[in-house]
């Protein structure tokens, strides 16, 4: 074997430049002895772990898209705030969710609803193969879990109490998170949860990690209610500009670019699938994006920036379930599904319901997550995945799978979150004064300003 590879090497020198085919093929030849020297370096468990570990430190940058995202979207005098919630929903999350989260999440199933093991990562032993694994699906389960909480920062931001918030945040991340999510995921560990059993397909969280982000926003948001000056005494809604479009640009390239760990990393494996999940998740985007300009467009006369960009998050959490079970034409349609419904859904949340989103977050999350999931039941391929949608001769069947799921969540996460939010309101009390937050939360709440040396005016 060796001597084969090593002819072929000097034919392939014959083709390079002197200087530069020598250094190839010195590495070449280097690579190819330490491979048959060592070859535990370069066991599929090891590249597994690899690129699991380095999908989760891409979904982790997200938090810092998210901050941006959020920032940008709201006032300059409660910058600092939302900073504070993106610092807390990671380090007390993950805090929580190492102690009790994923033994709820993917503990030893109890029957299907819940996970009752490993709290602590009691009995792992990172000696061996099986506990190097079970450490590095932690990490990657964390920075999900994160990420579930910090959704609902936005939908509930400039008028909350940082003590409330940091509290609700633990709910969401030890407890409401985890449930729903054994549910379906509970199998990756072994234990499968009733909506596996089901046959529910959620290949990496547009209802597992997204709605159930985007539901407990809005109960959140429906209990704390508007922020002062949102509407009118007639019931007109009034716009309060983001203060820097541009940060929040950076903040949805940080998510797009974090986002292929997310669904590419999902599979936590290192193989082939992963280069069509990301091809599959990138055309979404993009044709989220598109879609949601185009809408905007048409309907008030301006390709809006805000809303462009709210597209582009709505393409990613759309085909965030079926980047793997869909083809790239579906993933396209999937996209420009999502952009287009997002834009409708902001309007409505805002102009009939009265609900006081600041960033969009139940529209991007919830509804454009359970519009990914229901359209894993449509577009499912199974020249790609392993089950086959509605349009591929599949029947209805899984598509009403995909309806429970989503549906089932939905129950379970607003319901949750309004009990959650309903009992913090009642403990510590919900929401900052109307002096303080016309001040800002940036003073009020921590004492500090965001742009020292700035003034900051509000007109309410």
């Amino acid at each position: 074997m060796f001597s084969t590879t090593l002819t072929s090497l000097r034919t392939l020198r014959k083709l390079l430049p002197a200087a530069g085919g020598a250094a190839a093929l010195t590495l070449v030849l280097a690579t190819s002895a330490l491979a048959e020297d060592a070859p535990e370096m370069l066991t599929q468990q090891n590249a597994n772990i690899l690129w699991t570990l380095i999908a989760a430190i891409l979904v982790m940058f997200m938090q810092a898209g998210f901050a941006m995202v959020e920032c940008g979207f709201t006032r300059a005098k409660n910058a600092g705030n939302i900073l504070m919630k993106n610092f807390v929903d990671f380090a007390a999350g993950s805090l929580i969710f190492f102690l009790i989260g994923f033994a709820f999440m993917f503990g030893t199933d109890a029957g299907g609803f819940i996970g009752l093991s490993g709290f602590g990562l009691s009995g792992v032993n990172a000696t061996t193969d099986d506990g190097m694994w079970t450490l590095t699906f932690w990490f990657f389960q964390s920075v999900f879990a994160a990420t579930a909480a910090t959704i609902v920062s936005g939908g509930i931001a400039e008028r909350t109490k940082f003590p409330a918030y940091i509290l609700v945040s633990i709910l969401v991340t030890g407890f409401i998170y985890p449930i729903s999510g054994h549910w379906a995921w509970g199998g990756l560990n072994g234990n499968a949860g009733w909506l596996e059993g089901l046959g529910f397909a959620d290949f990496a969280g547009s209802t597992v990690v997204h709605s159930v982000g985007g539901w407990v926003a809005l109960a959140g948001a429906i209990i704390l209610g508007p922020r002062t000056g949102k509407y009118a005494p007639d019931g007109t809604p009034k716009a309060i500009p983001g203060h820097n479009i541009p940060m929040a640009a950076l903040g949805v390239l940080i998510l797009w670019f974090g986002w292929f760990g997310f669904n590419a990393g999902s599979t936590t494996t290192a193989d082939g699938t992963i280069g069509y999940i990301a091809l599959n998740t990138s055309l979404a985007a993009c044709a989220g994006t598109v879609a949601a300009m185009l809408t905007v467009w048409a309907r008030f006369g301006k390709p809006e920036a805000s809303m462009t960009m709210n597209g582009s998050l709505a393409g990613l959490v759309g085909i965030t379930a079926g980047c793997y079970e869909v083809s790239p034409v579906g993933a396209i349609i999937i996209g420009l599904l999502s952009g287009v419904v997002v834009v409708l859904s902001i309007e409505f949340i805002d102009k009939k319901l009265k609900i006081d989103d600041p960033v969009g977050a139940v529209s991007v999350h919830g509804v454009c997550g359970v519009l990914g999931t229901v359209a894993v039941g449509l577009f499912a391929s199974p020249d790609f995945g392993s089950i086959s949608g509605l349009f591929y001769g599949g029947g209805f069947g899984q598509t009403m799978t995909q309806i429970i799921g989503a549906g089932a969540v939905f129950v379970w996460a607003f319901g949750m979150g309004y009990v959650a939010f309903s009992a913090v309101k009642l403990i510590m009390g919900l929401r900052v004064s109307r002096e303080e937050e016309m001040k800002g939360l940036d003073i009020c709440e921590h004492g500090s300003e965001s742009y020292n040396g700035f003034q900051i005016y509000t007109v309410e």
